[in-house]
């Protein structure tokens, strides 16, 4: 999963959804000097990756895309995912989508102290270009595969993938929805017992 679904699945704790949106960044057990409800967003965000990569539903959305994108079919998928959990917010959440994305955005500029360096860096492009309000909006996700292609030199060819969103576009969601509903639960189970 990506940003948005890390940051949902975190519950209503802000340090959290911190540790679990920044932890990509940290490597090995560095976490371990970090605010006690940080760590438990990067070991919430470790189980979410890993529970999503074996998923059989996610492994099924990323096939359709292995042959033209190979181990980049994960990332990709990732997005996808994030697009429709944006563009079906009110299933998931009594909150509007801008409301939960601006308290977030607040949160990480009032938290800026215990950010690591990557996500301090990254911060003010995401909120300028508002990267989980536009999640909703295929062209949004055209968008961040654009740029995640243009960081790996376009040897990814991220950039095309939106070509297979559109066409295939009915499967993904079907899927996204069904594998979901099996994160959330699990997702929820894991965080209570951090």
């Amino acid at each position: 999963m990506n940003f948005l679904a890390h940051i949902y699945l975190s519950a209503d704790d802000d340090l959290i959804k911190i540790g679990n949106f920044m932890a990509d960044g940290i490597r090995g057990k560095e976490y371990e000097s970090l605010h006690p409800q940080i760590q438990k967003g990067v070991l919430l965000h470790r189980f979410i990756d890993t529970y999503t990569d074996s998923h059989p539903i996610f492994r099924k959305s990323t096939k359709r895309l292995h042959e033209r994108y190979h181990h980049y079919a994960g990332v990709i998928v990732d997005v996808v995912y994030d697009h429709f959990l944006a563009k079906n917010w009110a299933r998931y959440s009594d909150e509007k989508l801008d409301s939960f994305v601006n308290r977030f955005y607040t949160s990480l500029e009032e938290n800026q102290d215990l950010l690591n360096e990557k996500t301090r860096a990254m911060m003010p492009y995401m909120i300028r270009s508002n990267w989980l309000w536009n999640y909703q909006f295929v062209d949004g996700i055209a968008r961040i595969l654009y740029q995640m292609d243009q960081r790996t030199r376009n040897n990814s060819k991220m950039q095309f993938a939106v070509e297979e969103l559109r066409e295939f576009y009915p499967d993904f969601e079907a899927e996204f929805t069904e594998f979901f509903e099996d994160l959330r639960t699990n997702a929820a189970q894991k965080l209570s017992s951090l």
